[in-house]
């Protein structure tokens, strides 16, 4: 007999707060397993051995493997318990129009403009002595696994890099925070900016960047506002590639100049830069608006779960 419930969205979130815990649990077990045994070293000292620059191929599809379980696979897990049809819930749609993908190109470079401006803000962030050493320690440690999947030798290299480090997060991550936790969110505060806002504030926390914090705020909020006018999850997956993709093509570039990598990763932009971004990304977001359909179409999917008994 099939009979139709609800589920409440605060229990909706610490549902999937649970799903993603039990899915980085099981994603950071199988990865410290297939490094050890693909590396050829002990259990502990995987994460070292991965941080080495002859195994940056192996570090790379093995944190893609990790992030699948600990983001995609409790997304679509989730979806398909509050919804009959999880990938509709989830905004995978094939309705978009040409304008609208133009116009996230340029979205993903007046948001760089933002980015760059709001990561030298970061910068003046006033902390206390212990605080700003223990962002420095977390800093450092995210920057040297960022610095080891970046490093590459030739093109093979680069389109390796591409794919996991710009294509999977930008699915894997646009599946779980706007295709679930943006719609949790926007549906628990009744405001679609406060819904956003929140997604963004979790998205760029979970980074466990406190320098590159703003920028992935602003980050989220683009892709939040992108899924929120087209419920087109597509489009939001396009515009996190883009930006993914650039960062990387960028470093690869870096690196054949002989340049320095990290000094790379810390270039922003001048506070005022900043000003040029928002401005854009309004008149943007305006033709955006405008070329969809309708607004608000991402509350329009039902809630309602069916319970098998």
């Amino acid at each position: 007999m099939n009979q139709k419930a609800q589920i409440s969205i605060p229990v909706q979130f610490l549902l999937l707060l649970g799903l993603v815990g039990i899915g980085m649990v099981f994603g950071s077990l199988l990865m410290a397993a297939l490094g050890s045994s693909l590396l050829d070293v002990p259990l502990l000292k995987v994460p070292e051995a991965m941080n080495k620059v002859e195994n940056a191929n192996v570090s790379r599809l093995l944190n893609t493997l990790a992030t699948f379980f600990a983001f995609f696979t409790p997304a679509l897990i989730f979806a398909k318990i509050v919804n009959h049809k999880p990938f509709a819930y989830l905004g995978f749609n094939l309705k978009m129009k040409g304008q609208q993908l133009g116009l996230v190109v340029l979205i993903t470079f007046a948001g760089m403009i933002l980015s760059g401006a709001l990561g030298m803000l970061n910068q003046h962030i006033p902390l206390s002595e212990e605080w700003l050493r223990k962002a420095k320690e977390l800093e450092e440690t995210y920057k040297n696994a960022m610095l080891n999947m970046a490093y590459m030798k030739n093109t093979s290299d680069l389109i390796l890099a591409v794919l996991v480090m710009g294509l999977a997060p930008a699915i894997f991550e646009e599946v779980l925070f706007r295709g679930a936790f943006q719609r949790v969110f926007i549906q628990w505060t009744k405001n679609p900016w406060l819904g956003i806002l929140a997604t963004s504030v979790l998205f760029s926390a979970i980074h466990f960047s406190f320098f590159g914090f703003l920028p992935r705020i602003a980050l989220g909020m683009i892709l939040g506002l992108i899924f929120y006018y087209t419920n087109n999850l597509w489009l939001s997956i396009l515009q996190h590639f883009l930006n993914n993709a650039f960062i990387v093509v960028q470093l690869y570039i870096v690196q054949l100049q002989g340049k320095s990598i990290e000094k790379a990763m810390d270039e922003t932009m001048p506070m005022w830069w900043g000003l040029i971004g928002i401005v854009l990304l309004v008149l943007l977001f305006r033709q955006l608006y405008k070329q969809s359909e309708t607004t608000g179409k991402v509350e329009s999917v039902t809630d309602e779960i069916t319970v098998h008994e």
